[in-house]
């Protein structure tokens, strides 16, 4: 493992979050203020998820549904527990790991398994959800083709002999989740030399694994970065990752014909390579607001 100093990333993150301006559940006049009747639209603190609560919150005012927006929230921790206590209504989600978030000893793994636990798990919680999309965005392993060719690394289960010399990057969340380091664990018997906290599939995750600074990098599916710079997705041999079909999560209560005719809409046609194209536009700086209103005009939907 080639070991550098993490100064420069680590304050690139900070000035990355201090941009986000303060919390954004504060009490600032924002969010779901009672009587408002706004739909308060939360996302997590990552450009697809903002990206993708943008297109619902777009395509909820096209069809007259009065919104508020509280994106950047935080980890799923953070923003479903703020689903659940009001302080916002609506969240898009990745189906596998909300339903790991909920149940970490479930097994299901594809789609409409995880679907149907879903649909178990939520209403105990006080949520609900609407019909998932075809696009999703699944975590994977990734590493250079250097550390793949000098460890023969294809699988996660060929990490095992070698975890103990190579160091994982992921996000602070990860050290918890049964969907990142405890998984890794108990299903593969993964013990990294070291884990890195960085960001959620984001830049800080990238530069760091192309530089050297990490060996393993948890990465999304959907992030053109991967192929771009000739990245090795590893094979989830043993399926610890469940299929993460983009789902939006409502609290109780909140929905409406308006608002399921909108959303359901939004998910009959949203795909994996839509997704991977509007982030490539993100990575190259444009405005996301701009991005969410292309793809609905291209798609009919506004």
């Amino acid at each position: 493992m080639r070991t550098r100093s993490f100064t420069a990333l680590a304050a690139a993150g900070i000035l990355a979050l201090s941009a986000c301006g303060g919390d954004p559940l504060a009490d600032d006049g924002g969010g779901n203020d009672a009587g408002s009747g706004a739909v308060a639209i939360g996302s997590a603190d990552f450009p697809e998820s903002q990206l993708i609560a943008t297109i619902y919150s777009l395509a909820l005012q096209d069809a007259g549904v009065e919104v508020s927006e509280n994106f950047n929230i935080g980890s799923r921790e953070v923003y479903i527990a703020a689903v659940q206590d009001g302080s916002i209504d609506l969240v898009p989600d990745y189906a596998g790991a909300l339903m790991m978030h909920l149940d970490s000893s479930s097994d299901a793994s594809e789609t409409d398994e995880v679907l149907a636990a879903l649909d178990e798990l939520l209403p105990p919680e006080g949520l609900t959800r609407l019909e998932a999309a075809e696009a999703e965005n699944r975590n994977v392993l990734a590493v250079t083709q250097e550390t793949a060719a000098d460890y023969g690394l294809e699988t996660f289960s060929d990490l095992e002999p070698h975890a103990s010399e190579l160091v994982l990057g992921g996000p602070p969340e990860w050290i918890d989740r049964y969907n990142g380091v405890v998984g890794l664990e108990e299903v593969y018997g993964l013990h990294f030399q070291d884990f890195q906290v960085l960001d959620a599939g984001g830049p800080l995750t990238l530069t760091a694994v192309t530089t050297g600074q990490i060996d393993v990098a948890n990465l999304f599916s959907s992030d053109p970065q991967v192929e771009a710079n000739d990245l090795v997705v590893l094979e989830d041999d043993r399926s610890l990752f469940a299929a993460e079909n983009i789902v939006p999560i409502l609290s109780e209560g909140t929905v409406t014909p308006e608002i399921e005719e909108a959303l359901n809409a939004v998910s009959a046609v949203l795909t994996t390579e839509d997704l991977m194209a509007m982030n490539q536009r993100a990575s190259e700086g444009e405005n996301i607001g701009s991005i969410a209103e292309d793809w609905l005009s291209s798609n009919g939907l506004v």
